[in-house]
């Protein structure tokens, strides 16, 4: 009987480590949150051709360019995106997305070897946009 009641502890211990272990969101999950916030102005592609970017000035920002500088600036896109940090962008009237995106925390390696707590929304925008980089 104790035995028994060890392996039961023992696999109750086992399920709950897995079901709180958060893993990180794929692109897909990001895509979507982007199709719905996002294209209308950074476009479908994230080039900036979105169906209200003709009437803006500035233009949004290709976003598959991202990493034209040879990495992907994580940090500085997860402050975008939030509207924690907007300091010397030309587009400064993007829309503050970080109530938006509360929800869950997953652990987001913002470039520093840190891992940050981020709101699993805001940490798929980021997979997604890292994935559609050129």
């Amino acid at each position: 009987m104790i035995r028994t009641v060890a392996v039961t502890l023992g696999l109750v211990g086992l399920v709950v480590a897995c079901a709180k272990a958060p893993s990180m969101p794929e692109p897909p999950e990001g895509q979507a949150l982007y199709q719905a916030n996002c294209a209308q102005c950074h476009g479908i592609s994230g080039t900036g051709d979105g169906e209200w970017a003709m009437s803006m000035q500035p233009r949004p920002s290709d976003l598959t360019k991202l990493s034209e500088n040879g990495t992907f600036p994580r940090a500085h896109v997860l402050s975008v995106i939030d509207g924690y940090d907007r300091t010397g962008l030309p587009g400064q009237e993007m829309p503050e997305f970080g109530l938006l995106l509360e929800g869950d925390t997953v652990p987001v390696d913002v470039g520093d070897g840190v891992f940050t707590p981020t709101p699993r929304p805001l940490a798929a925008l980021l997979v997604y946009l890292e994935s559609i980089q050129q």
